[in-house]
């Protein structure tokens, strides 16, 4: 399969780390340092993900030529959809109007975009579909605790979208590889909402419904999954890092960023980084990346592109894209 086209949409909301000084114990000063991060965009209360991954969709498929009647299959990542059910994916299909399509959401946190990228592929190659939208959106800012210091800085919202096409052999998705492991599920997740922790006065009052993450191990599996994942699916397309044009990590934290490019030694300046600006969007990063890159020429015909990202489940994913 093959890139069409690409679309993004954020918020127009900014809350910066001046503002967050306002709210928290911290400092511009240490979440810089820390992160990385200078602003995110955030989605007002209410803000429906269906929205945000509904206007990123439509700017992949103007991108693209393409309308939303010629869509086949409508993947959605994301943890944050707009309710339990039915499929956010299918709030999209209606919103767009793309009634010959089947859609689904996955669920692989900050891999989801990757992942559905992989599973779009093979259903592709499986049924035949021809014109496919693969999203990856979240508005995190819902299940943030903005009394955690060590959490409420990371996350901002947003969505992005791609069209992919059948390849012509000589450009598309060259190599994936995905990779979880939930033995570390307890380091990285949200407990309630679900049917264990169900949304009760009393699970509310104790903010089971926010984010809860162990900062430090999280970083490290985060670097370790990353560089092993990037190197694997480089060494099945007998590549290596000095092959690739571009790398676009995952946008959680510009230190990981740092030390997944020093383990792979990928120079930085063949490193996309917008983390400064949006924060960790999860299923969003890659997605609003391409399309940044894209729409500003730095993505050029022909290039070859890395993207891996890291996420929890722990889930962990690579894939090289010829563009």
């Amino acid at each position: 399969m093959m890139l069409l086209g690409t679309g993004r949409a954020v918020p127009e909301k900014i809350l910066t780390n001046t503002d967050l000084e306002q709210m928290v114990e911290t400092s511009n000063e240490w979440i810089i340092a820390r992160t990385g991060i200078k602003q995110r965009h955030v989605a007002e209360p209410g803000t429906a993900l269906s929205d945000l991954a509904t206007e990123a969709a439509r700017n992949a498929l103007e991108d693209a030529g393409v309308t939303a009647e010629e869509i086949d299959l409508i993947v959605l990542g994301t943890v944050t959809g707009d309710m339990k059910f039915p499929a956010t994916s299918c709030l999209v299909q209606e919103k767009l109007g793309a009634k010959n399509a089947v859609a689904f959401d996955i669920s692989a946190a900050c891999s989801g975009f990757l992942y559905g990228l992989q599973v779009a592929e093979g259903l592709m190659m499986a049924s035949g579909y021809r014109r496919v939208l693969v999203i990856g959106g979240e508005v995190l800012t819902s299940m943030v605790n903005w009394q955690d210091r060590d959490t409420c800085i990371l996350f901002g919202d947003g969505a992005g979208a791609v069209v992919l096409g059948p390849s012509d052999g000589e450009r598309g998705l060259l190599q994936t590889c995905l990779q979880s492991d939930g033995a570390h599920s307890g380091l990285l997740y949200n407990p309630g909402g679900g049917c264990v922790n169900p949304p009760t006065t009393e699970n509310v009052a104790a903010q089971l419904h926010t984010i809860r993450m162990e900062g430090k191990e999280v970083f490290r599996h985060a670097v370790t999954s990353m560089t092993s994942v990037l190197k694997q699916v480089l060494d099945q397309a007998g590549l290596s890092g000095d092959d690739l044009d571009l790398l676009i990590p995952h946008q959680a934290n510009l230190r990981i960023i740092e030390a997944v490019a020093k383990r792979c030694k990928m120079p930085m300046e063949k490193v996309f980084v917008n983390v400064d600006r949006y924060g960790n969007t999860s299923a969003a990063s890659i997605p609003i990346a391409l399309d940044e890159l894209r729409r500003s020429g730095e993505l050029k015909d022909g290039s070859l592109v890395g993207l891996v990202t890291f996420g929890a489940g722990f889930t962990w994913a690579a894939a090289l894209l010829r563009v």
